[in-house]
């Protein structure tokens, strides 16, 4: 411990997680009872959500980046600095510049990170000029540029595998890519496909259902089980381990996604992705009882989405307590995530499920509230409020008056 005797508490990570999960914290103790560090190797948050509206000329860069230290309460410190490693036997941080970080508790939510060096051929020739991802900023500048010049001719959005964060997010871009060619009078002259390795538009039997009704809708072709072997962007075509091709002129690629780098270096802190393994309801490291993991860090079988990291933060923070005083983990994850789903033409759904419950019709957060599974303005208008909630709310980490972690039972129809 410090001089004093106060624990000291070490996050990895300035994103939403750690973000949040250090505000919390500051809420719940003054920093004459807990000491918090927060680690990261740069100082831009980026508001991740709005790297899908930036190709379609919806946002601009300069809307979703603020800094990190900026997003921090009075009272908690903040290192730059890349992580070399964790010492999970002595307790440590290893920063990259050899400072070493003590600590009592360790919160990891470095999150998840692209690799698209992981597929071959997909930074290869073409890349940024006819095969792009929105996933990053750079990507997402880069797309927007392609679009305004794009013409007509076959444009295919291509996930290569899961998990990725906001796995709906590939489907958002097809819709919104209808829309935007739509408004630009060219809808008859491109060819809109999504090749996903799923064996269905998504993870869930009654959305997969909606949503592959959606594209039919919409003259978007999708193509299932399609694993991605080879990205070719020099011919234009995807090349799947069973030899089949789908051939385009603009390549929408999400690559693979992992733990940070670090976590591989960390002896028995992730799996061979670099994700931390954790209680999927306490949130707790299955490395050592006093490593925590929130957000898209963790092997949770939960979606990579911001309100899964905000549903967490609660139980989170509630475990930390339980553990700081020697007490039994009481908080418990469900699995609750939520997310608007951009369908273009301003409107959106909502989905609403947790580990047990799949995204069923009904409303959000009780009988009265916004709709499921079905296309609104207001869910459009939700999706578009949600960055002001998240910069004031989400991140500050203050509670909603009325909405737990655990996913309300109410307003769901079981019988569709």
């Amino acid at each position: 411990m410090k001089d004093g005797g106060v624990p000291r508490i070490v996050i990895l990570g300035g994103g939403t997680g750690g973000t949040l999960a250090a505000n919390r914290l500051r809420h719940a103790y003054a920093e004459s009872q807990l000491s918090i560090t927060v680690v990261d190797q740069d100082d831009h948050h980026l508001y991740q959500p709005g790297l899908l509206f930036i190709p379609f000329g919806l946002m601009r860069p300069e809307d979703i980046v603020r800094p990190r230290g900026h997003q921090l309460h009075r009272g908690i410190t903040y290192e730059l600095s890349p992580i070399d490693h964790v010492d999970s036997l002595r307790d440590v941080v290893v920063l990259g510049n050899g400072k070493e970080l003590g600590y009592e508790i360790l919160i990891v939510a470095t999150g998840a990170v692209l690799q698209p060096q992981e597929t071959e051929g997909l930074t290869g020739p073409g890349w940024l000029k006819k095969v792009f991802t929105f996933y990053t900023l750079e990507g997402a500048v880069a797309l927007e540029g392609a679009l305004a010049t794009f013409d007509g001719g076959k444009v295919v959005v291509n996930p290569i595998d899961m998990p990725i964060k906001c796995p709906v997010a590939p489907l958002e871009f097809c819709f919104l890519a209808d829309w935007y060619f739509r408004e630009r009078g060219i809808r008859d002259k491109v060819q809109l496909s999504y090749a996903t390795p799923l064996d269905a538009a998504f993870t869930k039997p009654v959305s997969a259902k909606r949503l592959a009704g959606m594209l039919a809708e919409r003259g978007v072709e999708l193509i299932t089980e399609f694993n991605t072997a080879v990205v070719d962007g020099e011919h234009g075509r995807l090349v799947s381990y069973d030899e089949r091709e789908i051939p385009f002129d603009l390549g929408v690629v999400i690559p693979l996604h992992g733990g940070a780098g670090y976590v591989g270096e960390s002896p028995g802190l992730g799996d061979e992705f670099n994700f931390v393994p954790a209680d999927e309801h306490t949130l707790q490291s299955k490395a050592k009882n006093n490593i925590f993991v929130i957000g898209d860090a963790s092997n949770l079988p939960a979606s990579k989405a911001g309100s899964v990291t905000h549903f967490q933060g609660e139980v989170l923070v509630e475990n930390v307590q339980c553990f700081l005083a020697g007490k039994a983990l009481s908080a418990s994850f469900d699995g609750h995530a939520n997310c608007f789903i951009e369908t273009g033409f301003k409107k959106a759904l909502m989905i609403d499920f947790n580990y047990e419950t799949e995204p069923l019709p009904g409303h959000f957060p009780s009988q009265i509230g916004l709709p499921l599974l079905k296309e609104s303005r207001l869910n459009h208008l939700g999706k578009l409020m949600f960055q002001w909630f998240y910069w004031h709310v989400l991140l500050p980490g203050r509670d909603i008056p009325g909405m737990s972690s655990d996913m309300p039972e109410s307003g769901k129809s079981h019988n569709s």
